[in-house]
């Protein structure tokens, strides 16, 4: 990746992005004018945590908090900020 994901970054939703949860798909997901992306395991848990205000570092220790059993959760999470950036879902603050 050219440009890695720091902890120091913050990100938003992309605009024309929508987050929420969706009640027929038992799952949060992304909407956007092109479609809908369904979101499995930790995404949604990370994607609720952007608020253009909160870095990735703080994002990553909230959830170790709330997930303290989880292991490898922080290349989890930096992973799901890889994805999410490269598709476009988010952009940078």
């Amino acid at each position: 990746m050219e440009n890695p994901i720091q902890h120091t970054d913050i990100y938003a939703l992309a605009h024309h992005h929508r987050f929420q949860w969706e009640e027929a798909q038992q799952s949060y997901v992304i909407l956007f004018p092109e479609g809908m992306v369904k979101l499995h395991g930790g995404a949604g848990e990370v994607l609720k945590r952007l608020d253009g205000k909160a870095n990735v570092g703080e994002i990553v220790a909230d959830l170790k908090v709330t997930f303290p059993d989880a292991d490898e959760i922080e290349s989890d999470i930096i992973g799901m900020f890889e994805l999410a950036v490269s598709k476009g879902w988010l952009r940078k603050v």
